[in-house]
């Protein structure tokens, strides 16, 4: 009630190498000094296309922005977007949760948040719930009036009510814990 209905915003990309490009760049950092440094990767990198980084250069990438680990990243998401380990847009759409989380985890710097993330925002699933990610802990912990942050086992036993609008539930715990007083 105090946050009203879900408003979750889907995420456009024009290829799946774009979001998880854009996902790769984006990890660890504040969204303005990632914007900034995915802004200069597009300026190198029009699109940006797995072809498009593969002809940059290592040294104008890092001039970029581009930490080692994720130039190492985009370099391996590049080479398995061309050799057709990671499927076309249209191809993981008509994929079920479990394997676009399997084919992308295969990629260096993509681990199974990232691919829940693109699952959640970029493809609209409305059946996620990533239950390692630390909102959705401190979320579930305050609105359970937990002292202490749950393991994955617990949220995955609670998650079991919420199908199959568990991207839901994450937005409302997202939310709680947005509001919840520092400590």
């Amino acid at each position: 009630d105090a946050v009203g209905p879900c408003r979750l915003e889907l995420k456009k990309a024009p290829s799946l190498f774009g979001a998880l490009a854009e996902s790769i760049v984006y990890q660890q950092l504040t969204g303005k000094a990632a914007a900034t440094i995915f802004g200069r990767v597009c300026a190198l990198c029009p699109g940006p296309t797995a072809e498009a980084v593969q002809r940059i250069s290592d040294t104008r990438l890092r001039a970029a922005g581009l930490s080692r680990a994720k130039l190492l990243a985009l370099r391996d998401l590049a080479r398995k977007t061309a050799d057709g380990t990671i499927p076309t847009l249209a191809q993981v759409r008509r994929m079920d949760d479990a394997a676009v989380i399997e084919r992308l985890t295969e990629v260096r710097g993509i681990g199974r948040w990232t691919a829940e993330m693109l699952l959640m925002f970029f493809l609209g699933r409305p059946d996620v719930l990533p239950v390692d990610d630390y909102g959705i802990r401190k979320g579930y912990a305050v609105a359970f009036r937990k002292r202490t942050l749950p393991d994955r086992l617990e949220i995955e036993k609670r998650g079991a009510r919420w199908v199959p609008y568990r991207t839901v539930a994450s937005w409302y715990l997202w939310r709680v814990a947005e509001s919840a007083p520092k400590s």
